[in-house]
């Protein structure tokens, strides 16, 4: 039975642009007409304010699904996209939280509640804390793959670091199938320092993982957030819109290519350099 490709976005770093990149990626795959599911695991709920769900518009969301209140399809969203289906955390108070996190120290929770719903999607795109211990795990363990946005910085680098060490923790005790999606530039901002920096570290460890596309610095993304919409429903013609459409389409030809060869044996995350 043909399931969903699960792709986790994460990084332990704030403000490098992964729930808008979670966001408006899965809007962009499904403005190509793959049936997309957006799953918010930050407590947070920074997907819900991006696609106009404010507390009174939601009906529950992975709370309830790991407290047994809902199953996975009682929770599942519609949104202005026809191929767009949205599943929130629905965290709405300080103890919620914390339940949730102690929930989430099963990181196989989330892999068990998504089976369900995994044969109705083409694509499952997971948002995730920016931190690596809890739903972060949970998301990693069930993903085919992970996305890792990157701001131009050395902290973004010193993140990247991070995560790939934890990567191999995730790829000897919890999933040993994932693979790096790739690593993508955000708030790009050219003939800069930083952005030569690094530009130039990328390309001496990481250049096997890197992706063609590049997310510019654009306000149009932003703006969109404010009215919660994703961008390419807020401003389609934008840098930013027309970014993550071709994101999303260098993803679906990827797949379509690895559909059509032989399986190979996973990417060891370990191998950093070329």
């Amino acid at each position: 039975m043909k399931t969903a490709k699960t792709i986790a976005v994460a990084i332990p770093k704030g403000g490098v642009g992964k729930t808008t990149t979670a966001v408006n990626l899965a809007a962009s795959l499904a403005v190509f007409e793959k049936r997309t599911l957006l799953i918010d695991t930050d407590s947070f709920g920074a997907c819900s304010l991006s696609l106009g769900y404010t507390k009174e518009k939601t009906k529950g969301g992975l709370y309830e699904v790991f407290n047994f209140v809902y199953a996975m399809n009682q929770v599942i969203h519609r949104t202005e996209l026809a191929f767009l289906d949205f599943i929130p955390t629905n965290v709405r108070t300080d103890v919620q939280e914390e339940r949730l996190a102690r929930l989430a120290e099963n990181r196989t929770m989330l892999r068990n509640t998504l089976r369900s719903v995994l044969p109705h999607y083409d694509y499952i795109i997971i948002d995730t804390p920016p931190v690596l211990r809890g739903m972060t795990t949970n998301a990693l363990t069930c993903a085919d793959s992970i996305l890792i946005p990157i701001k131009p910085g050395h902290f973004s680098l010193e993140a990247l670091d991070k995560l790939f060490k934890f990567m191999e923790w995730v790829h000897e005790a919890a999933n040993r199938n994932l693979v790096v999606e790739g690593i993508l530039q955000t708030m790009y901002e050219p003939k800069t320092k930083v952005t030569e920096i690094t530009d130039r570290e990328l390309q001496l460890r990481f250049r096997k993982h890197q992706l063609r596309t590049i997310i510019p610095k654009n306000t149009s993304i932003t703006e969109a957030s404010f009215y919660g919409r994703p961008s390419v429903l807020f401003n389609a013609q934008s840098k930013g819109s027309l970014a993550y459409l071709a994101l999303a389409e260098e993803l679906i030809q990827r797949h379509q290519a690895q559909q059509q060869v032989p399986a190979e044996i996973p990417m060891e995350v370990q191998e950093k350099t070329a």
